[in-house]
């Protein structure tokens, strides 16, 4: 099932573990870890502090196949789509 992959992506948000992150498995460049989202409190564009929804993201990289500015490059772009999924659709 995981044969020929260059890249794990693991959630445990959805047993409520908010930050973790992932080992890479062998022969993978790097692994994606998703934690649940939480309620915190957030300034908007407004200026004003209001509850949002938070989800923690990690990235860990085999630093011999990727450089970390591309993880980190990758996501920003994840973060950008999340936020605002809609972006997909143009």
């Amino acid at each position: 099932e995981m044969s020929g992959s260059t890249l794990t992506v693991t959630n445990l948000g959805m047993f409520g573990i908010s930050d973790f992150y992932g080992i890479i498995n062998p022969n993978n460049a790097a692994i994606l870890s998703i934690g649940a989202t939480i309620k915190k409190p957030v300034v908007n564009d407004a200026g004003e502090i209001v509850v949002g929804e938070v989800m923690k993201i990690g990235l860990s990289g085999d630093h011999r196949t990727i450089d970390g500015a591309v993880g980190a490059q990758y996501l920003q772009a994840l973060k950008e789509i999340i936020e605002s999924p809609s972006i997909m659709l143009v």
